[in-house]
């Protein structure tokens, strides 16, 4: 690491992707491969080529930069897709005979976001500093084998999206349009059709006509659409929570726990001490709070609400509270201290010395007593003439500020500088020159600007968390007991029943996935274990199991069904596809008494259903009738011939015959061809793409070893 990321944190280039390390969520793999005989490295398989542990880390690595917020089992299942996707387009980068060479890489690399969204990256002319880039991780390489190691892996994502670039660049440029394909869309937006029709509408027709909507029909539907409905191994889970919530008598309990901290006190070890008399407010805290005490200095802005109105006007030493957080905390606020937090802007020249940290490489030959000679005499110079600042960058073992001019930016009191190197900044005027030594060697310091800044306040928080108490988690367990005696060898109905009847928080994941991390409803910290069970080849259908999670909350699991890898069941699509699949009965039993009629005309139509004949103008790019989008009925309107019947038309909303009268045009210009050319190419493209993917993961044999070996990993565990 660069000796400034160890001086402050400091957002440029590359070091905000470095700071987190690998995760690894197998336990060790060498003894479970002799137990097993698999190798646990190997998760996955796709077109037999071998997904490996250490790839997928990589990318749940690249994920975790992103800062989402998330799971890591969400994002670990985040990581296996884009690591299929990833894989499958170098396959067929590789067939096309393309090549990511170096150069290509380094070229390349400005168009990525990670880099082409950071304005620090590119000079005022807006060309990209790709030396500077390289000399920085140059730099991390020769003093940070670790993140450099980070940085392969960053780099490895890159080039997997520089594949993807140039591979879809590669197969679009054959996606093209044509001007006459352009004329047809601009002769079709000014075509409106002048049609009669009759609509038999599905609901109204169900009123006299009801249809049931068997497990067959929804299974035909799948069969018919067997890509929309191919889908990976899931379960169907009955979860019922007994959350371990605080009564109203543990929150009294909390709340005169904090009072007597507040204003009685206990023994710290010299006497009776409160939090309201305590001369060590930050030791105070340390012993008798859930959260320790922050040294920071905070603008209001970072203040709780709840205190912003008492820090305005509160003197040092006065104290607010108990007052609530999130329902969750009781809070004693107490200001302490109180500073502006100027902002300096500086930069730096660091001469450092053998065996000093900066030496991370051993390759300084300098002594100590040398260093600060340079030091001083490099001071001298440019405290008598400041321009000459940039002709020693030369001498600073920080290479990565010198590469911007020794720049450090602007920098607060909470910029978190060693104490030597902030005390110069605070003390001293702007235009400033000096020489500061730290254990890193000796700084040259030239205080360029400084501006006042916002108030900052120190403030010492005594908080006490509201938690369930011995007897009401002890009440929450007998509930939760006794469910789970009550369903045991129950149908999933009975349970859910039984659940509902009592008022019990129920949720039913239909298609629950092994890696999706958290379950819908349920958001506690043992849904991965649920899910773990759910998967266990050992558990059953109707078997039932209790979890306790970290705060005391309950989980009844019951698992209902199993789906393997494959055609949904179709069961657990009810929901989505029934709407559909009954109006699609309702269609044939209409259909079949239009033409068991002999149906020739729109008025023996509307008499034989007893509905009305209507009229309206349609048009390709306009598909609204009746008051809803009928695309088959619009396309019907243009392909039937002019004051002929059409055939049944099986719509949306219900089943339509119509007779176009006439066509008319509209001769207002609707745009250009060339425009329309355009957007043609750049839909076709982008279409194509988005096809071209999920055709690839549809016809691609992949093989997931994954829950396998994390259920070995289980029972191992």
């Amino acid at each position: 690491m660069a000796v400034l990321g160890e001086i402050r944190k400091r957002p440029w280039i590359l070091i905000g992707f470095l700071a987190i390390a690998l995760l690894a969520f197998l336990v060790n793999p060498d003894s479970l491969d002799k137990v097993f005989g698999k190798d646990p490295n190997i998760l996955g398989v796709i077109n037999g080529e071998k997904i490996t542990r250490e790839e997928l880390d990589s990318q749940l690595f690249l994920l975790q930069q992103q800062g989402q917020g998330q799971p890591k089992e969400v994002l670990e299942e985040q990581a296996w897709k884009m690591l299929v996707q990833s894989k499958l387009i170098e396959q067929q980068f590789n067939k096309l005979g393309l090549e990511l060479s170096d150069e290509m890489f380094w070229n390349q690399i400005q168009y990525d976001p990670m880099f082409a969204q950071n304005p620090q990256l590119f000079d005022a002319k807006g060309n990209f500093k790709l030396q500077e880039l390289k000399r920085e991780i140059e730099s991390i390489k020769a003093q940070s084998p670790e993140q450099y190691s980070n940085w392969l892996q960053i780099k490895r994502g890159i080039q997997y999206r520089i594949m993807a670039r140039q591979f879809f660049a590669n197969i679009t440029s054959g996606v093209t349009a044509n001007n006459k394909e352009a004329a047809e869309i601009l002769k079709q937006q000014q075509q409106q059709a002048n049609i009669d029709y009759v609509k038999v509408d599905y609901t109204g027709f169900q009123r006299a006509n009801p249809v049931k909507v068997t497990t067959q029909d929804l299974a035909n539907y799948i069969k018919q659409h067997p890509l929309q409905f191919k889908t990976e191994a899931s379960r169907n889970i009955g979860m019922v929570a007994f959350l371990a919530k605080p009564s109203a008598q543990d929150e009294s309990a909390a709340l005169a726990e904090i009072n007597k901290l507040y204003t009685q006190g206990i023994d710290m070890g010299d006497g009776i001490e409160s939090f309201q008399n305590t001369k060590n407010d930050s030791m105070f805290v340390k012993v008798n709070s859930e959260y320790p005490f922050n040294p920071q200095y905070l603008p209001l802005s970072q203040q709780p609400d709840q205190i912003k109105g008492f820090l305005n006007t509160a003197g040092i030493g006065q104290s607010f509270g108990p007052y609530k957080v999130e329902d969750r905390y009781f809070f004693v606020s107490k200001l302490i201290g109180k500073q502006r937090g100027d902002s300096v802007k500086s930069r730096h020249i660091l001469i450092a010395f053998k065996g000093s940290p900066a030496d991370q490489a051993g390759a300084e030959k300098r002594t100590k007593e040398e260093a600060k000679k340079l030091a001083d005499s490099i001071g001298g110079i440019i405290k008598a003439n400041p321009a000459k600042f940039v002709d020693f960058l030369k001498f600073s073992a920080d290479s990565g500020s010198a590469a911007q001019g020794g720049e450090l930016g602007w920098t607060t009191p909470e910029t978190p500088f060693v104490p030597e190197f902030k005390a110069y900044l605070e003390h001293n005027p702007k235009g400033a020159v000096g020489v500061v030594a730290t254990q890193f060697g000796y700084h040259i310091i030239n205080i360029e600007d400084k501006k006042p800044g916002p108030i900052g306040y120190k403030v010492a928080n005594l908080v006490k968390e509201i938690k369930p108490s011995e007897k009401t988690t002890n009440t929450v367990y007998t509930q939760a007991n006794k469910f789970i005696q009550e369903v045991q060898g129950k149908s999933f109905n009975e349970f859910s029943s039984i659940a509902k009847k009592n008022n019990y928080i129920f949720v039913n994941p239909k298609m629950a996935k092994r890696f999706q991390g958290q379950i819908q409803g349920i958001n506690t910290d043992k849904d991965a274990e649920v899910l773990a069970w759910a998967f266990d080849k050992k558990t059953k259908i109707g078997d039932t199991n209790i979890f306790t999670s970290s705060n005391g909350d309950y989980i009844v699991a019951y698992l209902k069904t199993k789906q393997e890898a494959g055609l949904v069941d179709p069961e657990s699509v009810r929901s989505e596809i029934e709407p559909l699949v009954k109006n699609q009965l309702l269609a044939q039993k209409i259909i079949s008494k239009i033409n068991a009629q002999k149906v020739t005309s729109l008025d023996q139509l509307a008499k034989l259903f007893g509905v009305v004949k209507e009229s309206q103008q349609v048009g390709i790019f306009n598909t609204m009738i009746s008051g809803g989008m009928e695309p088959k009925v619009a396309g019907a309107a243009f392909g039937v011939k002019p004051n002929q019947l059409s055939r049944p038309i099986e719509g949306r909303t219900g089943v339509y015959m119509l007779v176009t009268k006439s066509i008319s045009q509209n001769n207002k210009q609707g745009g250009d061809v060339k425009s329309v050319v355009q957007t043609l190419m750049q839909q076709n493209a982008q279409q194509y793409s988005q096809a071209l993917l999920r055709s690839l993961e549809d016809q691609a044999n992949i093989k997931d070893y994954r829950i396998e070996i994390y259920n070995k990993t289980a029972h191992r565990n």
